[in-house]
């Protein structure tokens, strides 16, 4: 049998970062033509660089097809590892950079809940105001992208829902809780109400999102309906918390949000209280850092979240 030339043999040499680049990209676009064009390459240049990476690491990373490339099994746990790796040297590279123009420091915060109004907003516009001259970094993703980039140094803190650790070596400090609220369209027969409780929930569809805190509403459901037959029907999509909104105000059913979702108006949407008998639903927000995290600007934020928030308090 023939050997096949494309596969790569063992691994022969260090890789480059610029060829972890241009794959990264060509895995986010999906076509090594595009790609080439961002990096302003020819697309021969292009595929002789991702052929060399391949045969650098022991590794095909994509298939190839004349609809364009996607990855392979083996490339997709690659080009993880490789964007953490970018998001390190490129933090590093920010970093020295602010040194450079003679700035005091940066603060990088990850978080997967709303911006619009709320204790995180409250608290970074605070930071803000104090620290000036501190280059304050905001990302919002998914737990598991959170939790990929506080263990590489990407991120300095995130702020998260639940008591759950993102990793080990992590340190904590509980801040908050939100009421849990009901996301409705205008004319839906609930608005009626001004308070809703949990078995009202019992014959609606609930939107919810795979993103987080989608999963964490849904245990919150669960807990306080535990009978399958009294619990709404459950829908997870995989779309933003905005999507969702716009899902609700199409009528395809109801949603669960947070407290700090409400400051984006929506169009079409009216928002009531979910209790449980005569409580409101709350759920607990933490903050997490690793524990070997030096930076000053990261002590600075955790000396003010913890005046803001000395104890847990429910309804905050």
């Amino acid at each position: 049998m023939a050997k096949d030339k494309r596969r790569p043999g063992p691994p022969t040499q260090a890789v480059d970062l610029q060829q972890l680049r241009l794959a990264v990209t060509a895995a986010d676009i999906g076509s090594f033509r595009q790609a080439a064009n961002v990096f302003r390459l020819r697309q021969s240049q292009m595929s002789r660089s991702v052929r060399q990476l391949e045969h650098s690491i022991g590794v095909v990373v994509f298939e190839r097809s004349s609809g364009g490339v996607k990855p392979t099994p083996g490339g997709r746990e690659f080009l993880r590892s490789a964007r953490i790796i970018l998001e390190q040297v490129d933090a590093l590279i920010a970093s020295a950079e602010t040194a450079k123009r003679g700035k005091v420091g940066k603060l990088a915060v990850g978080f997967c809940t709303s911006l619009s109004t709320g204790n995180l907003r409250a608290t970074l516009l605070d930071f803000k105001t104090h620290f000036p001259h501190i280059k304050l970094v905001t990302v919002e993703r998914s737990r598991k992208h959170l939790t990929a980039a506080l263990r590489s140094g990407a991120l300095d803190v995130v702020v998260v829902t639940g008591a759950r650790p993102p990793l080990l070596g992590s340190q904590a400090l509980p801040l908050w809780s939100e009421r849990i609220l009901v996301a409705l369209p205008e004319d839906h027969p609930l608005t009626t109400q001004e308070v809703i409780l949990w078995t009202d929930l019992q014959n609606q569809t609930v939107l919810l999102s795979q993103y987080d805190p989608g999963y964490e509403l849904e245990d919150v459901l669960i807990s306080k309906l535990p009978l399958r037959e009294d619990r709404p029907q459950i829908e997870r999509h995989d779309v933003s918390r905005g999507i969702i909104k716009s899902l609700i105000s199409m009528k395809f059913g109801i949603s669960l949000v947070m407290e700090s979702d409400i400051g984006a108006s929506f169009a079409g949407l009216v928002y009531r209280e979910l209790r449980d008998g005569m409580r409101p639903s709350y759920l607990s927000f933490s903050a997490y850092w690793r524990d070997d995290n030096e930076n000053p600007a990261l002590h600075e934020f955790l000396k003010l979240l913890s005046e803001r928030y000395p104890s847990p308090a429910t309804g905050r």
